[in-house]
């Protein structure tokens, strides 16, 4: 997953479909997620709040998520998409 593309704010779909390949397939996983609403392609509450996140930002929240650590401790790598702990 080396998406360059679509990196900043307001692009998850964007980011999504890029990175699974297929538009649809993208809708699906944001629908199964509970980011996008069922009946249309508009996000909802917690779509938007995703959506205005930065790649490194949400790279940075699923990794706080996975460890209970604060976001703030960890580095993004945009080559691969992933967030890890601050060496010290």
């Amino acid at each position: 997953m080396t998406t360059q593309k679509f990196m900043g704010k307001n692009q998850l779909v964007d980011r999504l479909t890029a990175q699974v390949g297929n538009r649809d397939t993208a809708i699906s996983i944001l629908r199964q997620r509970g980011q996008m609403e069922q009946e249309s392609e508009e996000l909802t509450t917690a779509g938007k709040a995703r959506d205005n996140m930065t790649a490194a930002e949400r790279a940075k929240d699923r990794a706080s998520k996975e460890s209970r650590k604060p976001a703030s401790q960890y580095t993004y790598n945009p080559k691969t998409n992933t967030a890890r702990l601050k060496r010290k």
